[in-house]
């Protein structure tokens, strides 16, 4: 498959990938029909999907079916009166249906828009009204349902609301008024006939409203390439071939969902593994792990932070083979202790809603424990300083990817209807991803934090992660957040909100503040010890499992 789009498609060392990785972009690319329905024609057979849920629920795919379903769903949302260029937000949780609603939309070059089942009615109406969503087709989840429903009267572009039961729930839960019913409806769908033209390559495929930590959400909007892009996500960060079972735990509603569940396992041929579930824990995932023998696994660190809290001797992962982690920095205490713990080295990447993965740990480079890795040469990266200037290695600067010769495949077109926020954040030919990093002398790039999240302290700028890493290392410590709090001396003084090890949580007091303290002070340089520590049983995080440090900031300012 992938000769298709490479010209070379197999690559030895850092130095071949990075002189020789070129793209052949075909014309009016559509991931949905040259990638999909292709391989349907040549692996039939193969299996593409295998979908599980806590429910008991089992439904093997293989490529000649998924064809023949999103064929069906494609023919099912063109009844409804969904065309070409249409808003489409998907709130589909984990089911089934949200893989086929992502192909059909492509199918009619719709854009889909991703979206958590967490959204309250106003988050709904921001959304319908920012982006003029046409549709929606979500979960028939009571709360979900309740806040469309809520939502409608100030949503006029809305014309059709579409609920799908999930397996379990067909024929016992019924289907709120005003809602289509997707298992009634879509097996009487008409026959499917592709459109004399769906898409050009600059046409909007996707977009994404970002979680944020901050500030009303931006629409991140994505080209029909965009898909193109993540190619290198799938065949070579997360090292998959036809033989894979991959398993990346994200929330459809977030972007590292395309990441690790859709379109770079594809292009590899791997088999995506779901497993459909309401709340995480990690003996859940351990146990499908074990059960469907997961050849690949991908997720974010607060995940295997609580993985290695597990007895591993009761897990059987020997099927286990290659294992990635995005979504945040990655602290080098949890390297270890999984490495420990399995054997395996992860693989880390970095990117953003705006982007494919920008910066990777490959499989032909040697990991360091803490490192996002190296650029992606489909990416001309820059670490610039405040000045404008390019960093040397060891300085602190932004990442950014320099498009002065052209857009690279997989960046975003801009952030939809809102040419200020594109234009604050990509200009002079640079896109600064406002992440702080800096690069060592063999060229691995170390995460700093978020331009907005670095502390000033007496002078000195300390960058949340690093004080982060140093906590890890203790025993005690199973999560932390590091913020900034206003000192009258000082200007700013570090605050770390820890979440405790279970055999750690009746010892929290002033004692083991001192302990800590005193560790960070031996880890990493003294001044950046945390001067107040918060004890707490689980940290704010957005959708995507990212920490909310600025409603821990919000928090403090209120006391």
């Amino acid at each position: 498959m992938i000769e298709r789009f490479l010209t070379q498609t197999h690559f030895s060392s850092e130095e071949d990938f990075k002189n020789n990785l070129h793209f052949i972009v075909p014309e009016n690319f559509n991931f949905a029909y040259d990638v999909m329905d292709v391989w349907a024609e040549e692996q039939p057979d193969k299996e593409c999907l295998l979908w599980t849920s806590e429910r008991g629920e089992e439904v093997k795919t293989t490529f000649r079916q998924f064809k023949e379903q999103t064929d069906r769903t494609a023919a099912y949302f063109l009844s409804l009166g969904i065309g070409k260029g249409d808003k489409v937000m998907l709130i589909l949780k984990r089911h089934y249906q949200w893989w086929l609603s992502m192909m059909a939309l492509c199918k009619i070059g719709a854009v889909a828009i991703p979206a958590t089942h967490m959204l309250t009615a106003k988050d709904i109406e921001y959304r319908n009204q920012r982006a003029s969503v046409k549709a929606i087709i979500c979960a028939n989840d009571e709360y979900v349902t309740t806040q469309i429903a809520n939502a409608m009267p100030d949503s006029p572009t809305v014309k059709v609301l579409v609920a799908v039961n999930s397996m379990a729930q067909v024929g016992k839960h019924p289907i709120p008024e005003g809602f289509h019913d997707w298992h009634e409806e879509w097996p009487k769908a008409p026959a499917f006939h592709r459109p004399d033209f769906v898409n050009e390559n600059g046409d909007t495929m996707l977009m994404y409203f970002t979680s944020g930590t901050s500030g009303e959400p931006k629409m991140v909007a994505h080209d029909f390439l965009y898909a193109l892009g993540h190619l290198t996500t799938g065949v070579f960060w997360h090292n998959l071939d036809e033989n894979s079972i991959h398993l990346t735990v994200a929330d459809t509603g977030w972007g590292k969902a395309v990441w690790g569940k859709l379109y770079g396992q594809w292009f590899a041929g791997a088999t995506v593994f779901v497993f459909d579930h309401e709340k995480f824990t990690a003996e859940k995932i351990m146990r499908v792990m074990e059960k469907y023998h997961v050849t690949s696994f991908c997720a974010p660190p607060t995940i295997y932070r609580f993985m290695i809290q597990e007895d591993f001797s009761k897990y059987d992962l020997s099927a286990l083979k290659y294992c990635t982690t995005a979504g945040e920095a990655l602290e080098p205490a949890v390297y270890e202790k999984f490495y420990e713990l399995t054997g395996l080295k992860m693989h880390e990447g970095f990117g953003q809603t705006e982007t494919t993965m920008t910066l990777g740990t490959f499989p032909w480079i040697e990991p360091k424990p803490g490192s996002m890795g190296k650029p992606n040469p489909q990416y001309c990266i820059r670490l610039v300083k405040a000045d404008g200037t390019e960093c040397e290695d060891g300085e602190k600067g932004e990442i950014c990817i320099d498009t002065r010769n052209g857009k690279a495949i997989g960046l975003f077109k801009g952030y939809y209807r809102d040419e200020e926020l594109t234009k604050k954040a990509w200009h002079d030919g640079l896109y600064h991803t406002g992440d702080l990093a800096w690069r060592d002398e063999d060229g691995y790039y170390w995460f700093v934090g978020r331009a907005d999240d670095v502390i000033k302290s007496s002078g000195y700028r300390i960058g949340p992660f690093e004080v982060e890493s140093a906590l890890m290392t203790h025993p005690a410590v199973v999560e932390c957040a590091v913020t900034g709090v206003p000192d009258p001396v000082r200007g700013m003084v570090v605050k770390a909100t820890v979440v405790l090890a279970k055999e750690y949580k009746d010892k929290a007091g002033d004692a083991l503040v001192k302990e800590l303290q005193n560790h960070v002070k031996h880890e990493t340089a003294p001044y950046k010890y945390p001067r107040r520590i918060e004890f707490v049983d689980e940290l704010p995080k957005t959708i995507s499992g990212k920490i909310r440090r600025v409603e821990i900031r919000e928090k403090d300012s209120k006391k």
